[in-house]
């Protein structure tokens, strides 16, 4: 089975022919963050690499569409949403509720963390989870602050 990044260079090619502008973009902009992201980090690309810098990616452009719209650049909005699109066919399906609430009530368990001060504690045993790269830490961080006085 090929891994994201493989998949993504092949849909780079397929873009390229089929003259799909929009795709090739998105795809060859994420693809060069992925291996900027390896050079700074001294190590090869993997899974982990690819997956995390693609979903830095979509929080960026969703991030930048909110000020967009503040701006009332409705023009740049769409350009975004577009993009975010076409990166998302590539995110892997994340956690449902019920099994990220338990990943957090067994890593609150296992950190100890009696109050909200100690969340860096139970991020950090979610983070060394094999489940880590479909973990929505955003929704992980409301769980934790909802679980810890």
């Amino acid at each position: 089975m090929p891994t994201l990044y493989e998949t993504l260079r092949a849909d780079i090619i397929t873009a390229v022919k089929a003259r799909d502008s929009v795709t090739a973009t998105a795809l060859r902009t994420l693809d060069a963050g992925i291996q900027r992201a390896s050079i700074d980090l001294n190590k090869p690309i993997d899974e982990q690499l690819a997956l995390t810098v693609l979903r830095k990616s979509v929080k960026n452009l969703t991030d930048a569409c909110a000020e967009f719209e503040k701006g009332g650049r409705s023009d740049l909005v769409a350009a975004n949403q577009s993009e975010i699109k076409v990166l998302e066919k590539y995110m892997p399906a994340g956690l449902d509720a019920g099994k990220l609430e338990a990943l957090v009530l067994a890593a609150i368990q296992e950190s100890g963390a009696q109050s909200k001060k100690e969340m860096g504690k139970v991020v950090g045993i979610l983070k060394k989870n094999p489940d880590a790269g479909l973990i929505d830490f955003a929704q992980a961080s409301k769980l934790i602050q909802a679980k810890l006085p």
